[in-house]
């Protein structure tokens, strides 16, 4: 019998890879659904593909493919981070093939925006600096895992060995879009509220004065990999 649920493709943040939905994905998969966690171009398990020639449309690419190559459909598509301007620049050209989309504590661009446009002035300054003292000074090294509300030390181990340098150009470049954001389809934003991931203030900003339905979850950025429990009941409460 043909499982009519939805597919839920969830992607990564800046110096993440797929992996950091493990145990999410295997939750899901574990209530009924098909689930996958493509990793984008330089980062992960694909970090040999590191350049300064990637872009948010290589990201958005990435998704795109990943979703014709395995003729995906009835989408639930989840960004976290700065994959926030991922899903919607694939909302934006796969319309027909998504159900819905949730913005996990993401950035939120408009067209013609780069993620360096909307961040704070020494967000921008700070990660200039850490690629210019990179060896290929085309990357950023991986902030400590605290950064993203990782504080288990466990955990903390574990994804300091898995975080990889993120490629600059994708925080220079600019997303495009040719309709609104989300393209009419449903959305929401999920905000990880302890501790707060304070660069993304005026990405939270804009979802709140465009009324987008708003739910709260008592755990950090990467909330995922902390507290993948909680982030699958509040997937099935966006979803049901």
């Amino acid at each position: 019998m043909k499982n009519n649920k939805p597919h839920f493709v969830l992607v990564h943040g800046a110096w993440h890879g797929g992996w950091v939905w493990k145990e999410v994905a295997e939750a899901l998969r574990y209530q009924g659904y098909s689930v996958s966690c493509p990793t984008q171009t330089g980062l992960g398990e694909r970090k040999h593909l590191l350049s300064s020639t990637i872009t948010i449309d290589t990201f958005i690419e990435d998704v795109i493919n990943h979703i014709i190559f395995n003729d995906l459909d009835n989408i639930i598509l989840v960004g976290h981070s700065f994959a926030g301007s991922t899903i919607s620049g694939v909302a934006d050209r796969l319309k027909d093939r998504i159900n819905r989309l949730i913005y996990f504590d993401a950035i939120i661009l408009s067209n013609g925006q780069s993620p360096f446009d909307i961040a704070p002035d020494s967000v921008v300054k700070e990660r200039i600096a850490l690629a210019e003292q990179s060896i290929d000074k085309i990357s950023i090294a991986a902030p400590q895992p605290e950064a993203f509300g990782v504080l288990d030390i466990r955990k903390s181990l574990l994804l300091e060995k898995q975080l990889t340098p993120h490629p600059i150009s994708t925080f220079q470049s600019r997303l495009k879009l040719e309709n609104e954001i989300g393209n009419g389809k449903p959305l929401c934003y999920i905000f990880c509220t302890d501790p707060v991931y304070k660069s993304l203030e005026s990405s939270r900003e804009i979802v709140r004065k465009m009324n987008w339905p708003i739910f709260e979850l008592h755990a950090g950025h990467n909330a995922m990999y902390t507290n993948a429990k909680e982030t699958l009941n509040l997937l099935m409460k966006i979803c049901n």
